[in-house]
């Protein structure tokens, strides 16, 4: 029996009986992903209304897994179904905007609180070179955004249960489409991208005290700074005030 064919018994008699190794994404899968990167990077801008068959011939795929797609879109809060065969791109909203920072300020810095006493020194080390990289100019936004991600994850979650990180994810995700498109304006100007190095350093900084207040107020600074940015995609067409 060669190595490669031992692996593969190996891999055969670990796993649990009727269940299947995923081989590859759906079809409803891939369609989801791509409406959403074009949703999210403003190729489908916020608004727009398009028809299933639409949507089906531009992915050259039927209408069956668009349909799924669109109705998984529609919990992450991304489209609004119209009754019949037809969707909109959800607007942004200046209520749902406030809504999401009040609640990322009612949990964020009391996490942080919490995080800073024992989030390590070679994890914080790790942070500050992430926080360095946010200056690059040459990262495209996606790089940008999933490393954005990655930093708040890292830096909270020392502290977060499970039940805090489902629900920051879910705002972490309602705030992104703001957020990629507030940077998207802000990002021609090179002293943006010191900017943004400069203040996920001070949060690394803040957490280096290992003072609760301290870090609390580090972060909320840090979620008011995100707001303002986030305001910026209200200020274009797709926009509603509600």
């Amino acid at each position: 029996m060669t190595a490669a064919t031992e692996g593969e018994a190996l891999v055969e008699s670990s796993a649990a009986p009727g269940v299947r190794p995923i081989e590859s994404r759906s079809v409803a899968d891939q369609v989801m992903l791509e409406l959403r990167r074009s949703i999210l990077g403003g190729a489908l801008e916020p608004g727009r209304e398009f028809s299933l068959r639409e949507l089906a011939e531009m992915l050259q795929v039927s209408i069956i897994p668009v349909r799924e797609a669109l109705r998984s879109l529609e919990n992450q809060g991304l489209v609004q179904m119209r009754p019949g065969r037809s969707a909109t791109v959800a607007p942004l909203d200046l209520g749902e905007l406030q809504s999401i920072y009040r609640l990322r300020r009612r949990l964020e810095p009391e996490i942080g609180q919490r995080s800073c006493r024992l989030i390590s020194d070679g994890e914080l080390d790790r942070l500050d070179k992430r926080a360095v990289e946010f200056g690059a100019e040459q990262l495209t936004m996606n790089q940008i955004y999933e490393g954005h991600h990655e930093f708040h994850l890292a830096l909270l979650a020392p502290a977060a249960t499970s039940w805090d990180l489902r629900i920051l994810s879910t705002l972490w995700r309602a705030s992104e489409r703001y957020i990629r498109i507030g940077w998207g304006k802000l990002d021609p100007d090179p002293n943006e991208h010191r900017r943004r190095e400069a203040h996920h350093l001070e949060l690394v900084a803040a957490f280096r005290q290992r003072d609760p207040e301290a870090a609390a107020s580090a972060v909320d600074r840090h979620l008011s700074r995100n707001e303002a940015t986030a305001l910026l995609a209200l200020d274009g067409p797709g926009a509603a005030v509600g």
